[in-house]
């Protein structure tokens, strides 16, 4: 069900944590300090980001463990992280992360494009249909279109067009996506990055950004798309608006308040079995104007 390094990294993290005294989190008591574990394969390299998650705003008392770690994978280390996360609720990674060895994010291909994963940025786990996913939004996205598209991640999306299209407006909240973001445009050329312009901040505050487009892409979370920009869409609808859902029921809301005014029409629906052996799966919507 997932790469056999995986199962690698938590044997050696669990003797290392074991072996430097390190204590594990508890709930109900918000004490002890190895709180999550988080391990991203890197395909071309294979080899484990990882990033320990303690309840400590210091590197300090997980230093020992951190050096058994990093010691123990040898070669199959991509890169090793501290995060820390003190708040008494169930997120899982707090916002302060610190590198102990290793590059600043992992990189995958789609559609040419370079892309970077730092720890704090997400990413689909099951790479082969997520490239899938956006091999179809690519048939869709005609030659010399005027793209812009909202909760855009790091780009894997977006910068898999940049060869084909006119423009690129790309939006974001998340800071760790951001820098993913910055990244890939770094690597650029200077005729491709003068494509795009980023707006950071989230979609509902964004809206404009769809001004002018002629395809809009939109890969909102499982709460599905902000008000704010549904109403942009569905009064100013683009030629064409291609709408990824990780959630059934918000995309289903969503589908009748962008046809509400009758000047979008939902033209097809296709579903990739994004989580095998689960009830979910990703849906990608395409809406034309009438």
């Amino acid at each position: 069900m997932h790469h056999a390094l995986v199962n690698r990294v938590a044997h050696e993290v669990r003797r290392a944590l074991v072996d430097a005294g390190i204590t594990c989190y508890s709930d109900a008591a918000h004490l002890g300090l190895a709180r999550y574990l988080q391990v991203v394969i890197e395909r071309e390299s294979q080899t484990a980001q990882v990033v320990l998650v303690a309840n400590s705003r210091e590197t300090a008392p997980l230093a020992v463990a951190l050096d058994l770690i990093r010691e123990r994978l040898g070669r199959d280390l991509h890169s090793l992280w501290f995060n820390s996360n003190c708040s008494r609720s169930n997120v899982i990674l707090g916002a302060d992360f610190h590198c102990w060895q290793g590059p600043e994010s992992v990189t995958e291909r789609f559609g040419g494009a370079r892309i970077h994963y730092p720890p704090g940025a997400f990413g689909q786990s099951n790479l082969e249909i997520a490239a899938r996913i956006i091999e179809h939004l690519r048939e869709h996205v005609p030659s010399g279109a005027r793209v812009a598209e909202f909760y855009a991640g790091v780009g894997a999306i977006g910068l898999s067009l940049l060869g084909g299209i006119a423009e690129l407006r790309v939006n974001e909240a998340g800071p760790q996506s951001l820098r993913g973001l910055e990244l890939g445009l770094s690597e650029l050329e200077p005729a491709q990055r003068a494509k795009v312009t980023v707006l950071s901040g989230s979609a509902g505050d964004s809206p404009g950004a769809a001004a002018g487009a002629d395809v809009v892409i939109v890969d909102p979370p499982r709460k599905g798309l902000d008000g704010a920009l549904t109403e942009h869409l569905g009064t100013l609808p683009p030629e064409r608006l291609l709408y990824v859902s990780c959630e059934i029921q918000s995309l289903l809301r969503d589908a009748a308040r962008l046809r509400a005014s009758g000047r979008l029409a939902l033209t097809s629906l296709t579903a990739f079995n994004l989580l095998p052996f689960t009830e979910h799966v990703e849906t990608v919507a395409i809406f034309e104007r009438r």
